[in-house]
């Protein structure tokens, strides 16, 4: 995956008219099959050009480079899960949305085309490591709201350092599991809940 820390992954063309987001909506997803199937670093701009069903020129209206592409479809996988965090967490007590979460970013890590290949290599990729953080202090901030309100009592610099360490951690050890055969994905879920409800109790108990 490209390294330098200059490129830009800014598309050229803001999509506003329905015509033209249908348009970059199957260049994403056209992209994010052959990621899939390929690797980011197996696939070329025009690969994909052909497979949306463009000419190369058209492509590049809207992208600068390839690296572009793999930031915006990064960007769509982030929103989801962001979606994800702040539907279940205000409806669930803690426990039961950690579960919750837990299973259903798994199932997203597994399932979602170009996941695994575009975030493998998050660390090659500045940009991605721009949004990855970003992502991170969402859902911390997200987290840490709902730890204050459930913990008044625990102080406000755990809760935040516990809003940091849960998200990092449980997506750290899913994309591991996502990458691993799905019995054995699956039982590191289960002990990813486990520690996870042991920190949680842990929190409680100092709460109180």
């Amino acid at each position: 995956m490209m390294t330098d820390e200059s490129i830009d992954v800014t598309p050229r063309r803001r999509p506003v008219q329905a015509r033209s987001r249908e348009r970059v909506g199957n260049i994403l997803s056209h992209a994010a099959a052959i990621f899939h199937e390929n690797g980011v670093d197996g696939t070329s701009m025009s690969a994909i050009a052909r497979q949306s069903g463009m000419s190369l020129a058209s492509l590049y209206r809207y992208f600068p480079n390839k690296a572009a592409i793999v930031h915006a479809i990064a960007e769509g996988h982030v929103e989801k899960m962001e979606t994800a965090l702040r539907e279940k967490l205000p409806e669930l007590s803690l426990h039961d949305a950690v579960d919750v979460l837990i299973d259903q970013f798994y199932d997203f890590y597994r399932t979602e085309p170009a996941y695994s290949a575009i975030w493998s290599g998050v660390e090659s990729m500045p940009e991605l490591r721009e949004l990855d953080l970003r992502e991170l202090y969402s859902n911390a901030r997200d987290l840490d709201a709902r730890l204050q309100q459930e913990y008044p009592a625990l102080p406000k610099e755990r809760s935040w350092t516990a809003s940091l360490l849960l998200p990092r951690s449980a997506g750290t050890i899913l994309r591991l599991a996502a990458t691993l055969p799905d019995d054995q994905g699956q039982q590191l879920v289960v002990e990813l809940k486990c520690m996870a409800r042991a920190y949680l109790a842990e929190l409680a108990r100092q709460e109180r």
